[in-house]
């Protein structure tokens, strides 16, 4: 039993264990607390999640899955970039009804039976922490290495900072009693491990692994390829200085035009251009849009380039709009061929222009030979 972290609390926790992350704007007062009048708290574990979709962020973060189960639902959102968003301090929809035989496990820190709904249930929203990882939940979806890191990494940071082992981390298959088969799924693989199939089990075992070393510690990575030469990374951080316009039916390029850092020179000048082949990237974009309707859709999409000619589409993300200002916080992971430029055009559809407010593009950047 703990009090949640404070907002503090969690940026100190994670930057020790080593998260990349991202804070959404108003996640520190995010919550159902007034709204339900049950406070958040005291907490006794870290329930994970995955999302059964992609671009799950709008959902978890403002739309909620439903009239009777609004959001936040969740605490966290973790997409394919292994870059964690931190998206509500107070309650969260995640949990729901937990059985009570498990719940009364995970407090104790030992082996998690079945769940039982004849033993009782406890609202899990109450004290559980809740993270949703971006995963189709089609046991074929695979978890990026990235992604699995600061997983691990995540459940670790607040561990650490509760004092509480790997047993209090558990899964939503283990405590729901409706039957959520999450979160399952392969992993691209951690550490020296390669593809394995994910399982709480050994989420927890690396877990543990984690926090009998100091926060500092990393898990020793396989060797790369001899016949591959990587360099860096390089930071890439760009932006927008003004807003602009985007016309309804035609894909446009962002134009980046605010930042551009660029250590190890292996980018293009054009500002439309933010990684050049041979290389390899992960990183994200997070957009925010005005004026977009509620309902209507602004379509991202990366897109490899030989010169002027257009040579690969990747698949399509999609913003929708909330009635307000639409945010969205979208994957860049990719290997890029050399000789080959990478792009990231919209696709306005709904039937009037809106604006891009914002558009922040931060990845790392390794060049191969």
């Amino acid at each position: 039993m703990s009090a949640p972290m404070t907002p503090a609390q969690w940026r100190t926790a994670l930057k020790a264990e080593g998260v990349k992350f991202t804070e959404l704007e108003g996640w520190t007062s995010r919550g159902r607390d007034a709204a339900t009048g049950k406070p958040f708290g005291p907490v006794h574990g870290s329930l994970n999640h995955h999302t059964a979709g992609r671009d799950s962020l709008q959902g978890i973060a403002y739309r909620g899955q439903s009239a009777a189960v609004p959001a936040p639902l969740a605490h966290t959102f973790l997409p394919k970039t292994g870059v964690l968003v931190l998206v509500a301090d107070g309650r969260a929809n995640h949990a729901g009804l937990a059985a009570r035989n498990a719940y009364d496990a995970i407090v104790a820190e030992q082996p998690i039976p079945k769940p039982d709904r004849s033993t009782g249930t406890v609202d899990g929203n109450d004290g559980l922490y809740g993270i949703e990882v971006e995963n189709l939940g089609d046991a074929k979806d695979t978890y990026t290495r990235a992604q699995y890191d600061t997983w691990v990494r995540y459940n670790a940071a607040i561990c650490r900072h509760h004092g509480w082992g790997a047993g209090s981390v558990a899964g939503h298959l283990e405590t729901s009693v409706e039957g959520k088969p999450d979160p399952r799924g392969p992993v691209e693989g951690y550490g020296k491990r390669g593809r394995f199939t994910f399982t709480m089990n050994q989420l927890r075992a690396d877990v543990a692994e984690r926090l009998a070393h100091p926060a500092s510690w990393s898990p020793q990575q396989a060797s790369t390829p001899q016949e591959v030469t990587v360099e860096g990374p390089a930071y890439v951080n760009l932006g927008l200085e003004h807003g602009y316009e985007l016309a309804p039916g035609l894909w446009d390029e962002i134009g980046f035009t605010e930042e551009w850092t660029d250590e190890l020179g292996h980018h293009a000048t054009d500002s439309e251009v933010f990684a050049a082949g041979a290389a390899r990237f992960t990183g994200s974009l997070s957009l925010r849009l005005e004026g977009l309707p509620a309902g209507d859709v602004v379509q991202v999409r990366m897109s490899e380039w030989e010169g002027a000619t257009l040579k690969a589409l990747h698949p399509i993300h999609e913003v929708i709009g909330t009635g307000g200002g639409a945010y969205s916080v979208v994957p860049l992971v990719k290997r890029l061929p050399a000789g080959r430029t990478m792009r990231v055009r919209l696709l306005n559809q709904s039937a009037g222009g809106i604006e891009v407010a914002s558009a922040v593009l931060s990845a790392l950047v390794w060049k191969e030979s």
